[in-house]
């Protein structure tokens, strides 16, 4: 490697990393440049463009994962997610073992993980990792009306609507009660925010279906967000329409083997449990737990 691209958590404290990262690339004489990501005020190194680096590493955690993955997708460059916290669905190592993680990926001793993203055409194009979110932004209901390949499936009034790929369907269209989708599954997950009334439950569409969604603000008009970000405000009464396909193989994350499974990983977080009527068996008999 020449050159390694750094992308961080606004917030977190991340110094422990950086200095670990600071350490390995001046000793192996590999440039640093921090990657500027949209509403990033944070800065920890000059300015570079991604096109020009070998490897992308993210220190913070999934969100920050996300955010390398967002930029380093057009220009096929890997990522390397670090955790400064708990380990999560992204990162593939913690800040504790960064060093080791690098010098792994230096002797090429990783695989890469392909992750499908979003494509997303409205006013304009983007792309999302984990999903879109159109939600109102004030009082009042928004209505929504969405389409699979032109063929109307429901229209409501409520909060919003997410569109999430399989990695997102752990994320905001769990909370708001939509299905996962496994790992290796290619999938569109859509799920209806607070539909107010009426019958609107989560759809799986496939990996070659287009979703259409024809948004109506009310008063308190609406956001877009695409993973987490807001993307754009629309103003009270200013329709809007947005499309999204599945982009499979679209982001490239950097794995070192080991990684939790993703099913393991929502259990030990405590985002998907077991029933408490099974939880107080296993209490009464410890040798039924599996």
């Amino acid at each position: 490697m020449e050159r390694i691209g750094l992308v961080v958590h606004p917030r977190r404290p991340i110094d422990r990393a950086l200095a670990t990262l600071r350490d390995w690339t001046s000793a192996e004489g590999i440039d640093l440049v921090q990657i500027r990501t949209p509403g990033q005020a944070r800065v920890e190194a000059e300015a570079g463009d991604i096109a020009s680096c070998d490897l992308v590493v993210a220190l913070g955690g999934d969100g920050t994962t996300l955010a390398a993955l967002r930029v380093a997708a057009p220009a096929g460059r890997p990522v390397l997610g670090v955790a400064c916290g708990s380990l999560g669905a992204l990162t593939a190592t913690s800040a504790d073992h960064l060093r080791e993680a690098l010098e792994r990926v230096e002797a090429g001793d990783f695989t890469e993980r392909s992750l499908p993203a979003l494509e997303v055409q409205g006013r304009a194009s983007h792309r999302a990792i984990n999903d879109l979110v159109v939600v109102r932004d004030g009082a009042g209901q928004v209505s929504v009306s969405i389409y699979l390949d032109d063929a109307l499936y429901v229209r409501f009034g409520g909060d919003g609507v997410v569109v999430a790929t399989p990695l997102g369907s752990s994320a905001y269209t769990l909370a708001a009660g939509g299905p996962v989708v496994a790992p290796d599954a290619s999938a569109l997950v859509v799920t209806p925010l607070a539909p107010h009334g009426g019958c609107c439950p989560p759809l799986v569409a496939g990996p070659d279906t287009a979703v259409r969604i024809a948004l109506e603000p009310g008063w308190g008009g609406a956001r877009v967000e695409l993973d987490g970000q807001v993307d754009a405000i629309i103003e009270p009464h200013d329709p809007i329409e947005l499309t999204a396909r599945l982009r499979p193989g679209d982001a490239t994350l950097v794995v070192l083997g080991g990684e939790e499974p993703m099913l393991a990983g929502l259990r030990r977080r405590k985002i998907l449990m077991d029933s408490p009527r099974i939880l107080a068996r296993d209490d009464r008999n410890p040798a039924d737990r599996v």
